[in-house]
This record gives structure tokens, C-alpha cells and sequence, in this order.
């Protein structure tokens, strides 16, 4: 067999591994090093083929993909720095829990260290954050019994424990060959190594029983489990958006992190008990809330299933990898004392949010209407930074929408292409919340937008730089011009003006009406002006109205 063939060959083998260790996905980044492994994903029918230049925007992509399919795509670059620009994404779905395939081509060994083009080192070129890397050196005859198990065991590795997989693949010319007769595979179409599902062992607590509880649940928790917990437990549920868990259910508190702001009720409402499923949420009074109560007494539950340790206040006292098994629910008053303060805070906030829409758009009127508006069976992908908050602060519980946000490092880099990744595998209509920053951030991943077909809309706060510098001590520590400058970064990029010259449908809008009408587009970019100074103004006035409601009762 031809050396290119034996290429080639390699790379159909590798390729009907992972179709049939159920991947559906690849994500090719045009390059020349990697025209095997190209060439062969272009070749299988049974993927889905998405062809994107930006490696950085194509990572970011491929990311998005997997958080709706909860499958690893496949992630192709060639060698050189464009391996390299995939590093923010594939550090993303380590610590978000994201299955992720990352394929590098790389040059042979022969064409390393001495100055051949496009070469860097990419031996673990993403570190530890990795679940498995592996360089198994050119393809040769000696290793064809090794192919399919090689293949097998990255999917099993990216999945057992969700995270980034990196395949390093060196490939010698000539590139482009024929593939021929691989080493066959198992019978029936299975691969060549399966995991069995694992249940874990339900740990029984007893003596957490007829405690006063509170589960907390953001995301990567199991939605419909941990709801159902909450309610078996007769305790309240502080659920993130983007856990699927906050739906309009008795126990569930959409208010936390307005309701603990009144240090009157805080104390009060101390839990002797917390389970904490899934990722930290956004709320820093929640995170002080919570840490303040576990050094006071109470014993703190961490639900860690694929062993991710999301314990940044390390007060954990049981670290369990399934949800808990209690016996016998909670004091029925405890939970009812929650809803009661819920009911009063979401009244008060629907009252200052209608006050702030009649006068136009503000920063928590968006959040909150956005996910609102959308209809049964949509997705709406969150950018960090003020977007993320003001929907879990202000987001109203409802059923029918999943929430999707890079919440793994929280970073506002490739939200655009994330949410791209997700639109392209959403069988409903997509909508992206995001800032002016984290847009421009992302530009490239406006090329796929304009010319992919994607369904996407992307609503843009544009409040002319970083909203969130606001809410911060450096805001009002530092003289105006200094905090502009390191903190606020403004900018004057007319948005829209972007959106237009990448040809997107655009359009600029000024109320919340507006705002609704232009959602139901299907496809484009929405424009919606904020001032970040009276941005904190909005926030204050929410609060103070919570606050008053809530003592007055």
C-alpha cells in the first residue's frame, strides 16, 4: 500500500469508529496538514459536515454543538497556531463538563525542531485540562490493530467524564491518497469499546432528615431529578436558568439573590442544610450567603457525579457522586416561608421592571423579556459578564426554553460562535443575549453567521463598553478618566453598522415592544442601546423595591 493511501486508510478507520461510537458532528477548519483526516469526515455520509475558517470561532462552534447534543463533535485543525487559537474553547468544556474531540494534524517527527513551517510544539499543547491526549506517531502498518481502539477510547475518554479529548495526528506527504481496506470493526455496527452505564450508588443520609434544607442547582445539574428532589424534600430550590431546573413549581425561587440582599431576612432564613448540584451561580450574594451559613453550621451537600470539584469556597462536608437519598421531607412551614418572601420580591420586581419599560430599555427589562418572549421549544444562549446575571437575577421561572451559557471559566470570548454551535443542532429557534464587548469579541464568528444558513438571532445590549466595571469598587475608587480607560473600555463601533457589513439583517430598537416584535425575525441581529451609569441606577431601584416589600410583610 502507498504511504498516502495508508494515510487515508487510517483516517476512514478512525472516522467509522466514531460514527459508531455515536458521533454525528465535525467541525473542519480548512488547512493543508490535515487533508487526510478532512478529506475522510467529508467522505462519511452519516456526519454532519460544518466547514468553518476561524479555528478560534470553529472551537467555540463545536462547543456549542455539544452542550445541545450532549455528544462530542469532532474538532479538526491543522498544524501551527491554528491548533493553538482552539485553547480557550477546549478549556471551556473542561471546566464546563462539555464532551469535546479535538483533532491537531501535526507534522511528522522528521519536519520537528528545525524550523519547517507551521511547526509548534503540540505535544499536550492544552496542558492538564485534557481528559486524554494521546500522539500515537504516523500511521504505519505495525499499528493497524491499534486504530479502532485509539478511535474507541477517545470518545469513551471525552464522555465517561465530559470534557476535551486532544488527538495529536502526524501525517507525512503526499496528503491526499485512497483509502483502502481497514481493519474491520465489531459486529452489528458496535464499536470497539463500550462503557457501561454506570448508576452510582444513591447515598442515604438519614440523618439529614426533617432538616431545614435548601438545594441549589445550577448548570449541569439533571433538571427533572433535581426538581424532584426539591419537592420530595419539602425544600426550596435556588435554581440557575441555565440548569433547566427553574420552572414554575412550588418550591422554586427565581428572588435568591434579591431577597438575601435584606439582611433582616438573611439570617432568618439560614438553611441547617445545603445541597449544591451542579455549577456555582452567578450571584455573589448567594456564593456569601452560603459560605457565611457553612462556617456558622450548616452541613453542605456537594452533588459531584463526573468529578469536577465545583467547591471554589471549599466548605463541602460530603462530596457525593449521586443525589442523595433522604428519608422523610422537611417541616412543611420551612419551604412555605421561602415562597411566601418569593411571591413578594417577583410582585416587586414586576412592578419596577413595568416602571422602567414604559421609560424605555433597561438592562434587567431586556433580561427578563427576552426569556419571557420566546417561544415553547426555543434555546437562548446567555453571554457572561451582565447578561448572565440579569437573567438569573430577573429571569421569571417558566417551562419550554433551554438556557445554554459558557459558564466553565465564564469568559465573554467566542459567545457568538457558541451560539451558532448551538443553533445549528437546536431543533427550535435560537436567540443569544449578548453585550456589545462579547460581540465585537467574537467577530469572526460573524463570517459563519452571514454565510452558514444558521438560524440565529443575536440580541446585542449595546451600552458603549464594560457594563459590569460598574458594579465595582473601581468604579467609584478611581477618577473617571483612569476607570474608562482599564475598566470601562469604551468604545464607539456602531454595532449595528458591524452586523450590517457582514451582511446580517439588522435592525436598532428603543422599546421593549420593539424588542419582542424583533425576536420573532428568525434570523439576525437586534440592537438595543443601554447607558451602563444608569445601568446600576436600574439595578438599585429593583433592589430597594424588593426590600421595602419584603419588610413590609
Amino acid at each position: 500500500m502507498r504511504p498516502e493511501d495508508l494515510q487515508a486508510t487510517f483516517c476512514a478507520t478512525l472516522v467509522d469508529e466514531w460514527v459508531r461510537a455515536g458521533i454525528i458532528d465535525a467541525v473542519v477548519c480548512p488547512g493543508s496538514r490535515s487533508t487526510p483526516l478532512a478529506l475522510a469526515l467529508a467522505a462519511e455520509p452519516r456526519l454532519r459536515l460544518h466547514v468553518i475558517l476561524d479555528e478560534r470561532s470553529a472551537a467555540f462552534f463545536a462547543l456549542g454543538v455539544g452542550m445541545v447534543t450532549d455528544r462530542p463533535s469532532i474538532l479538526l485543525t491543522t498544524s501551527g497556531t491554528a491548533a493553538v487559537e482552539c485553547h480557550a474553547a477546549v478549556v471551556e468544556a473542561a471546566l464546563a463538563g462539555v464532551a469535546l474531540l479535538v483533532i491537531s494534524a501535526d507534522r511528522p517527527p522528521e519536519l520537528r525542531d528545525i524550523g519547517a513551517p507551521q511547526t509548534v510544539d503540540q505535544h499536550r499543547l492544552f496542558g492538564g485540562v485534557t481528559r486524554w491526549f494521546l500522539d500515537p506517531g504516523p500511521p504505519d502498518e505495525s499499528s493497524r490493530s491499534a486504530w479502532r481502539s485509539i478511535a474507541a477510547r477517545a470518545v469513551l475518554e471525552a464522555t465517561a467524564r465530559p470534557g476535551p479529548v486532544h488527538l495529536n495526528l502526524p501525517f507525512r506527504e503526499p496528503l491526499v491518497g485512497t483509502a483502502m481496506d481497514g481493519p474491520a470493526g465489531r459486529g452489528a455496527g458496535a464499536p470497539w469499546h463500550q462503557a457501561p452505564t454506570e448508576v452510582p450508588p444513591r447515598p442515604r443520609l438519614p440523618e439529614l432528615a426533617r432538616k431545614r434544607g435548601i438545594v441549589v442547582a445550577g448548570r449541569g445539574a439533571p433538571a427533572e431529578a433535581t426538581l424532584q428532589f426539591a419537592l420530595a424534600m419539602g425544600w426550596p430550590l435556588l435554581a440557575d436558568p441555565v440548569s433547566g431546573a427553574r420552572v414554575p413549581c412550588e418550591g422554586t425561587i427565581s428572588t435568591a439573590d434579591a431577597i438575601l440582599r435584606v439582611a433582616e431576612l438573611a439570617s432568618a432564613l439560614r438553611p441547617e442544610v445545603v445541597v449544591r448540584i451542579g455549577a456555582p451561580l452567578a450571584s455573589k450574594v448567594l456564593h456569601g450567603w452560603l459560605a457565611d451559613g457553612c462556617a456558622t453550621g450548616t452541613f453542605d451537600v456537594l452533588v459531584d457525579p463526573h468529578r469536577l470539584w465545583r467547591d471554589p469556597s471549599r466548605t463541602a462536608d460530603v462530596v457525593v457522586r449521586a443525589l442523595p437519598e433522604l428519608v422523610a421531607p422537611a417541616p412543611g412551614s420551612w419551604c412555605s416561608r421561602w415562597v411566601a418572601l418569593d411571591r413578594v420580591a417577583s410582585t416587586a420586581i414586576d412592578g419596577v421592571i413595568a416602571e422602567q419599560r414604559m421609560a424605555g430599555l433597561t438592562e434587567p427589562v431586556i433580561a427578563r423579556s427576552v426569556l419571557a418572549a420566546l417561544p415553547d421549544g426555543a434555546a437562548l444562549v446567555v453571554s457572561s459578564s451582565m447578561p448572565i446575571r440579569d437573567v438569573e437575577w430577573f429571569g421569571a421561572p417558566r417551562r419550554g426554553v433551554r438556557v445554554f451559557a459558557n459558564r466553565g471559566v465564564n469568559g465573554i470570548d467566542g459567545v457568538v460562535s457558541t451560539a451558532l454551535g448551538v443553533a445549528a443542532r437546536h431543533p427550535g429557534p435560537t436567540v443569544a443575549l449578548i453585550g456589545d464587548l462579547a460581540f465585537l469579541h467574537d467577530a469572526s464568528g460573524l463570517v459563519t453567521a452571514a454565510t452558514s444558513g444558521v438560524g440565529l438571532t443575536l440580541v446585542v445590549v449595546d451600552n458603549g463598553g464594560g457594563g459590569i466595571f460598574e458594579f465595582l469598587p473601581q468604579s467609584s475608587a478611581l477618577p473617571r478618566d483612569r476607570f474608562e480607560a482599564l475598566f470601562g473600555t469604551p468604545q464607539d463601533v456602531d454595532v449595528a453598522s458591524v452586523a450590517r457589513g457582514f451582511g446580517l439583517p439588522t435592525v436598532q430598537v428603543a422599546t421593549c415592544d420593539e424588542l419582542i416584535a424583533a425576536l420573532g425575525r428568525g434570523r439576525g441581529v437586534v440592537v438595543a442601546r443601554t447607558d451602563r451609569r444608569s445601568n446600576v441606577g436600574a439595578h438599585e431601584q429593583i433592589n430597594a423595591a424588593v426590600r421595602d416589600a419584603l419588610l413590609s410583610v
